[in-house]
C-alpha cells in the first residue's frame, strides 16, 4: 500500500515537471505528461511487485508477522500511564530549560552587554 502511495506520488511529480517545462506551443504535450506518467508508474509499480515477492522478502514479512504474534503489548491503563509521565516530563523540561536560557540571558545579555 505504502509503495502505491510513493508511486502515485511520483507519478505527480513526473506530470507536474512535464507541464511545468513542456512548452504550451507542443502539439502532443497532454499525451506526452500522461503518457509518461503512466509509463512511470507501470515500471515502478512492476519493480516493487518483483521485488517484493522475491522469496527472501516474503520469508522476512512471514517471519516479522510471527514474531510480533508473540510481543507483549501493554495495556491500556499501562500505556495511558506512560504517556502521561512521558507529557510531564517533557513540559518540566522545557520549563526548566526556559528558566535556565532566560537567567543566562538576563546574566550575560543583558548584565555583561554581551547580546
Amino acid at each position: 500500500m505504502a509503495a502505491a502511495v510513493v508511486d502515485l506520488v511520483l507519478c505527480g511529480y513526473v506530470w507536474t515537471l512535464l507541464e511545468k517545462y513542456i512548452p504550451k506551443e507542443f502539439a502532443y504535450k497532454s499525451h506526452l505528461t500522461y503518457g509518461t506518467a503512466a509509463a512511470v508508474f507501470v515500471v515502478i509499480g512492476t519493480v516493487v511487485y518483483v521485488y517484493l515477492n522475491r522469496p527472501n522478502v516474503v520469508d522476512f514479512l512471514v517471519a516479522t508477522e510471527a514474531e510480533m504474534k508473540k510481543v507483549s503489548w501493554s495495556s491500556r491503563s499501562e500505556l495511558l500511564g506512560s504517556t502521561a509521565v512521558v507529557i510531564v516530563t517533557v513540559v518540566l523540561l522545557a520549563a526548566f530549560i526556559y528558566v535556565v536560557d532566560n537567567l543566562l540571558l538576563a546574566l550575560f545579555g543583558r548584565g555583561i552587554g554581551l547580546w
